[in-house]
């Protein structure tokens, strides 16, 4: 690893972990979805496309960043223009997760909702674009925030997989009362 690159190095454990976590989480999603389709709740693919698939997208992304920076590069230019290009990608994909969410009419998001899945994934996505510009001039602190970043994405996913566990169980359980009472 190059001199210039040394700032990297000290963030290897990190980045072991957090990608880890996102690849053992995204499989946790799968069981989510899984158990979306045995409770035979009220959910179409617009309210999956809206709340499911977001969640393995930013565990996907905390998991690509930990790659990115986990690659021996040869220049913090193109680790720069990596992080960069994930960060513009992630705004526009949340931009699109806020439309399908004000679109689907399986469920009436709340404010928990908007900051969960709109709110805090774009200030991540911001964050990473924001660090990746300024990781030549400012590589300590860029890293901090790309780090910050990857945690705060991984947050996300765990407590937007909690909530649609928690939804899923309680509309499971609300199910036969509501049959007993037709």
């Amino acid at each position: 690893m190059g001199e210039a690159l040394s700032p990297l190095a000290g963030w290897e454990t990190f980045y072991v972990i957090i990608g880890s976590s996102a690849a053992a989480l995204t499989g946790l999603q799968f069981v989510v979805i899984a158990l979306v389709a045995q409770a035979r709740v009220r959910s179409t693919s617009r309210e999956i496309d809206a709340f499911g698939t977001p969640t393995i997208v930013h565990f996907c992304a905390a998991l690509l960043v930990s790659a990115i920076l986990s690659a021996p590069w040869h220049a913090l230019r193109s680790v720069g223009l990596a992080l960069g290009a994930c960060g513009i990608a992630g705004l526009v994909y949340v931009a699109i997760v806020a439309r399908r969410a004000r679109l689907q009419t399986g469920y009436t998001p709340v404010m928990e909702d908007w900051i969960w899945h709109a709110a805090l994934p774009s200030l991540a996505y911001v964050a990473l674009f924001g660090a990746a510009v300024s990781l030549m001039r400012h590589p300590v602190s860029a890293l901090f925030v790309i780090g910050t970043m990857a945690l705060l994405l991984l947050f996300i996913g765990i407590h937007n997989a909690w909530d649609a566990v928690t939804y899923i169980a309680f509309e499971r359980l609300q199910a036969p009362n509501q049959r007993d009472q037709s």
